[in-house]
């Protein structure tokens, strides 16, 4: 099979601890030629930093998750500028809204989220956005502040309307998938999905969460993205190679790689 891309994994997580080399030898072995390991909150970003300098084909981002914002109240641009120096950092986030748990303020995440795309606007560097039970918001947000000076993203774990979707690639935002659109209960979902344009479309498996059939309950790794590609090329009706290729440069086109 062509290489394929893990947009979206976790690696610095407890449950990968003392695993990473095997994790990532089983990526390889399957395929996965690049795994991008996301920041939820700024005090890790040491060992992301080391993750993605131990292993070539690992980068990182910089970013506070909207679950930690109440631990960032004075969370400043140059707080995450900074971070965008190193080589291997190449995205801002993840990001955006959670409205679901709302595990810190409302006001708050909007505040982080927009000091998050004046990061993204600067450097250049993708934004990575989470939004959950906020769609609305999220997009009133990225369209005023795309009218402000434009920047590059995409909306992570896809999983909500067709609306979200659509608006967010009419803002130049790419679409990631996760082993969401593998699961029964996703017909709605795999439906839109159908008419998503697949050069704006990413894979990712969110490890170690949401495992994709047959793995669904067990730890995710980024090996398990060949499962999600599986379900996209059938909804795409082309082979997996085509997948895999078009996701891959996708990724290289909006990460400039």
């Amino acid at each position: 099979m062509n290489k394929i891309i893990d947009s979206h994994c976790h690696l610095n997580f407890p449950e990968f601890k003392g695993k990473l080399d095997e994790i990532v030898k089983r990526a390889l072995e399957k395929g996965v030629c690049r795994m991008l390991t996301i920041s939820t909150k700024l005090n890790e970003i040491n060992e992301l930093e080391s993750i993605s300098k131990s292993y070539s084909e690992v980068y990182n981002s910089v970013g506070v998750h909207p679950h930690e914002c109440k631990n960032y109240k004075d969370l400043s641009l140059k707080d995450l500028i900074k971070h965008t120096k190193n080589s291997k950092c190449i995205g801002i986030g993840e990001s955006g809204l959670d409205f679901y748990y709302e595990n810190s303020p409302k006001e708050l995440q909007i505040k982080l989220f927009k000091i998050h795309i004046e990061a993204a606007r600067e450097t250049n560097l993708p934004l990575i956005v989470h939004t959950r039970k906020a769609d609305i918001q999220t997009i009133q947000i990225l369209s005023d502040e795309m009218k402000r000076g434009a920047f590059p993203g995409l909306i992570h774990c896809f999983s909500t309307s067709k609306e979200l979707a659509e608006k967010a690639i009419n803002l130049g935002f790419y679409i990631s998938l996760s082993g969401i659109i593998t699961f029964n209960k996703s017909n709605e979902l795999r439906n839109i999905v159908k008419d998503l344009p697949l050069e704006k479309l990413l894979v990712e498996t969110d490890a170690p969460y949401l495992a994709p059939e047959p793995y669904r309950g067990k730890c995710n790794e980024p090996s398990y993205v060949i499962h999600t590609a599986k379900i996209l090329a059938d909804l795409k009706n082309v082979k997996l190679d085509i997948i895999a290729d078009q996701t891959t440069q996708n990724f290289n086109r909006l990460f400039n790689l």
